[in-house]
């Protein structure tokens, strides 16, 4: 038989793992008696881990939650992920950053040392996609609250912040305040370093996303609701196609075609989601999307080669209206100081 603090930790594990336990499955796991599995489990309340027993034919143990935080047991798998999401948590804009970084102080200072080797030498860096500005942090309780709710599936009701710029603000009257918003909270997603709620609104009739920063949540919450299916039933692309301009098929909506005077080679490595087909040594023919004709227009023009326009016509009208406004800027430069 195992020595008692063994034994204590392997039927914590196995409480930890699965929601209910049958008394006897524990006994022969552990390879003890049932009267043993009392006594361990006795031992484990007194150190405040709050364990209930069912009864019934197959009576057993259920850990259960409870209103402090007893001693966790991890193995390394587990240990070496919490560490890893707690160092991506540190710029993850939910306000948690610097909890994050005493979390995994605290965590490291209770690991074996064989498990603070392999921690010291994980050190990941999480990169965001770069903005114009800095994404606003949000408040934790916010979070909480949005993920409750899209967990309880009940309707949120909360105050949305525009997106007015404080210059804007400030040459604008002030308006009336705008009811509050009533939704059926489907997703919890991040995006380029923001959070966002994916939900269905309820006076539009229309799947949205909001900026989490910009929600103070009404309390209490509405009443429960069955969740709709989300378009494409793929959280990932439905999000990616709602900031790409689509119509939620995933598709951007301007897509064009076009023949560039550079090898695919050198031109392949910058098209993430395009196509790239070469014609030649010199050539190659370029499928591309953007969220507008004359953004398009403008991205191939980073190629700094020959165009020649395949399709669709409103590609070619995009870079004549493109070239219009180049010959602007360019006649502005050149105009002198005292003209302007």
């Amino acid at each position: 038989m195992p020595k008692t603090s063994a034994r204590l930790l392997s039927l914590l594990s196995l409480l930890q793992a699965r929601r209910d336990w049958p008394g006897g499955l524990l006994a022969e796991r552990l390879d003890i008696s049932p009267r043993t599995v009392r006594r361990d489990v006795d031992r484990l309340r007194e150190l405040g881990y709050p364990i209930v027993a069912f009864k019934g034919p197959d009576g057993g143990y259920r850990l259960d939650a409870g209103a402090e935080l007893p001693p966790l047991l991890f193995d390394d798998e587990q240990a070496v992920a919490l560490a890893v999401a707690l160092q991506i948590a540190t710029v993850s804009g939910a306000g948690i950053g610097e909890a994050s970084v005493r979390a995994l102080a605290t965590v490291r200072q209770v690991m074996p040392a064989r498990l603070r080797r392999r921690i010291d030498t994980l050190q990941v860096t999480a990169v965001e996609r770069p903005v114009s500005r800095r994404a606003p942090q949000l408040d934790s309780g916010v979070l909480l609250t949005l993920g409750a709710t899209v967990h309880a599936c009940e309707v949120l009701r909360f105050d949305y912040t525009p997106a007015a710029t404080t210059a804007q603000a400030s040459r604008e009257p002030a308006a009336a305040p705008a009811p509050p918003r009533r939704v059926e909270p489907h997703h919890l997603v991040t995006w380029g370093g923001r959070w966002y709620l994916v939900a269905w609104d309820l006076e539009r009739e229309d799947w949205r996303t909001f900026r989490a920063d910009r929600i103070t949540p009404r309390v209490p919450t509405g009443p429960r609701f069955v969740p709709r299916e989300l378009p494409g039933g793929d959280v990932a692309a439905f999000v990616a196609a709602k900031f790409r301009g689509s119509d939620g098929s995933g598709d951007w909506p301007c897509r064009g075609e076009v023949i560039l005077d550079r090898p695919a080679s050198s031109v392949a490595q910058y098209v993430h989601d395009g196509v790239v087909e070469a014609l030649g040594p010199e050539r190659c023919r370029v499928t591309l999307g953007s969220w507008s004709w004359v953004g398009l227009a403008a991205t191939i023009g980073r190629f700094d080669a020959g165009i020649e326009v395949v399709g669709p016509p409103e590609l070619r009208d995009a870079f004549a209206q493109l070239a219009r406004r180049y010959a602007d800027a360019a006649a502005d430069r050149e105009r002198p100081l005292t003209d302007l």
